[in-house]
């Protein structure tokens, strides 16, 4: 059995994990990362990359059928290859896990490939096929990320009922595709899906789909989704699946109470996630709720030396949100061992964009409307529609709108939304705008290029305060 001593060892490589140990070692920390699977963890392999690889190639057949638009003509059907995109998906999977291993190399981070288990604050074992380790450090970062949440009376067998890793690699095509919850991830594979020719019924447990959004986004998506020929039930539940070889029978509780029996090819469970924080150690190290690890502003546990990052904390649980909890966490820990040129910041959580790569995409950070009026500000709401935007109209992508939320008397950008056409590309805005403190004025007076899709950022602020100039 090895003895090997670090200043920091990371206990898995996803982006919160990977990010954290480059900082580390970027800071002159002898670094270590433990990872069980492939590294990158879920993100670049099974979640967040891939399936945007996938998305893209829905996009691009969905442009093609309807080329027509476009002044453009496509000679016979378009037809999609599953198996195909599948490999493109995978391969674009494989090139990132390469990148992340030549970044380990060029950090001089040691890496071990391995079961990774607690044995204290600030050591562990590793399991691998050549035997056991055990390490040693100052500081352990855990960063093992989540799991899909399965349902109590229906578990995933990778045949007909799938969770996001069988929904991203699956044998055969679905006709008709139950999704189960209206996430980020929900709606991503029911887009996918729908894109690709499958017949999709989207049921969610609330009272609309992508809840967290602000409440016209999600009526906004509801409809164009309704538009595209998805089936969308809100305020509804399955209370049983009966899974059979040529398909799944599901009996779904409507808004009304009736309770009606559904047939399908397959169903995607996208209820949630758990936390991978079992059987490593961690019971009597750090304090846990619902199975994450309570941490405080920079990702210290209660335990001295014991830190955690991602999705195996409190939420939101995204992969930019783990990478800045990981450089936090790296530079604070430098700066505990004595690093005077380190001033580590705690996550301000009003600032973290979500973004969901549907058809139409949805982006958002901050407040929604509802909540800015809960939480007691006076506010200031401007909307613009991309139909008022000549970029969006040029694009043939004339569906969608921007909203801005403003504190009334302080003229603080409290929130934006936004669904359309690449808004996930133009939140960054708002969140270096939210992060400089900016006030309307500034988004006011700075200036917009034209013609670009951003121009509705501007307009929308414009409109919270009466003067929009193009609608």
């Amino acid at each position: 059995m090895a003895d090997t001593q670090y200043d920091v060892i990371v206990l898995g490589s996803g982006p919160g994990g990977y990010v954290a140990a480059i900082r580390c070692a970027q800071l002159g920390l002898k670094t270590a990362i433990v990872e069980r699977e492939l590294l990158g963890g879920i993100c670049l392999n099974w979640g967040c990359i891939p399936t945007k690889a996938l998305l893209r190639s829905a996009e691009i057949k969905h442009y093609m059928d309807h080329a027509a638009d476009y002044g453009l003509k496509v000679a016979g059907a378009i037809e999609a290859d599953l198996g195909a995109v599948v490999k493109r998906s995978r391969g674009v999977a494989k090139q990132l896990n390469a990148g992340v291993t030549h970044l380990m190399k060029k950090n001089k981070i040691t890496v071990h490939m391995g079961e990774g288990t607690l044995t204290g604050p600030t050591s562990l074992t590793v399991k691998a096929e050549k035997g056991e380790e055990k390490l040693t450090a100052k500081h352990v970062i855990v960063a093992t990320g989540a799991r899909a949440r399965e349902l109590p009376f229906a578990k995933a067998d990778g045949k007909r009922v799938w969770t996001y890793r069988h929904a991203m690699t699956p044998g055969e095509m679905p006709t008709k595709l139950l999704v189960i919850g209206s996430g980020a991830i929900g709606i991503e594979f029911a887009s996918f899906y729908n894109d690709m020719g499958a017949h999709v019924t989207v049921v969610e447990m609330l009272d609309r789909i992508v809840p967290v959004e602000d409440a016209d986004i999600s009526a906004f998506l509801e409809k164009s989704l309704t538009k595209q020929g998805m089936t969308i039930m809100t305020g509804a539940g399955v209370e049983s699946l009966e899974v059979g070889a040529d398909g799944v029978k599901a009996k779904i509780k409507a808004r009304d109470g009736n309770v009606s029996e559904g047939e399908f090819s397959h169903v995607i469970v996208a209820v949630g996630i758990v936390p991978n924080t079992e059987n490593i150690g961690l019971e009597k190290l750090a304090e846990m709720d619902r199975g994450f690890i309570q941490i405080d502003p920079y990702g210290r546990t209660k335990s001295k030396g014991l830190w955690a990052i991602g999705d195996c904390t409190p939420g939101p649980w995204l992969a930019h949100k783990a990478s800045h909890e990981g450089v936090t966490a790296a530079e604070a820990i430098a700066q505990e061992l004595g690093n005077k040129d380190v001033n580590p910041h705690p996550l301000d959580r009003n600032n973290i964009p979500g973004c969901t790569y549907c058809h139409p995409q949805v982006a958002s950070v901050g407040m929604t409307e509802a909540k800015a009026r809960e939480a007691g500000h006076e506010v200031k709401a401007g909307t613009f529609p991309f139909i008022g935007n000549g970029k969006a109209i040029a694009l043939g992508e004339a569906e969608g709108f921007i909203k801005t939320v403003f504190d009334a008397r302080t003229g603080e950008l409290l929130g934006a939304h936004m669904i359309g056409a690449e808004v996930t590309e133009l939140i960054q805005g708002y969140v270096v705008g939210k992060t400089l403190e900016t006030t309307e004025s500034e988004l006011m007076q700075s200036v917009f290029p034209h013609p670009t899709l951003s121009e509705m950022m501007h307009e929308s602020v414009l409109a919270a305060y009466g003067r929009a100039l193009h609608i």
